[in-house]
């Protein structure tokens, strides 16, 4: 089964981006779907965006469209998260995990650790 990473979060200015990465530590992502995600403060985990595997459709939160951009590179078995214009509601922990398509139930074992993004108003 495949397991992931995530890397790339940090400290931001509003309106500031920043590059979310999730790498596969094993296993290939060629097959999943990925998805990101992130837990606010004192709020529940919520889905941020998704990519398929077979044709590379992405789904995006209404309150992250036009500003996030999801990216997968099967050659670095890595995916992405581009976030531009970020806004002090965006802070929380990112993670990524795998799914056989997007909507789906994340495989438990799949999650990393997460990636802090904090974003200053």
């Amino acid at each position: 089964q495949v397991r992931l990473a995530e890397s790339g979060g940090g400290l931001v200015q509003s309106g500031g981006s920043l590059r979310l990465s999730c790498a596969a530590t094993s296993g290939t992502l060629d097959y999943y779907a990925i998805g990101w995600f992130r837990r606010s403060p004192g709020k529940e985990r919520e889905a941020v965006s998704c990519i398929s595997a077979i044709d590379g459709t992405t789904e995006y939160d209404d309150s992250v469209k036009g500003r996030f951009t999801i990216s997968k590179e099967n050659a670095k078995n890595t995916a992405y998260l581009q976030m531009n214009n970020l806004k002090p509601e965006d802070t929380g922990l990112y993670s990524c995990a795998a799914m056989t398509a997007c909507g789906t139930r994340p495989f438990s074992g799949s999650w990393g650790q997460g990636t802090q993004v904090a974003v200053l108003s």
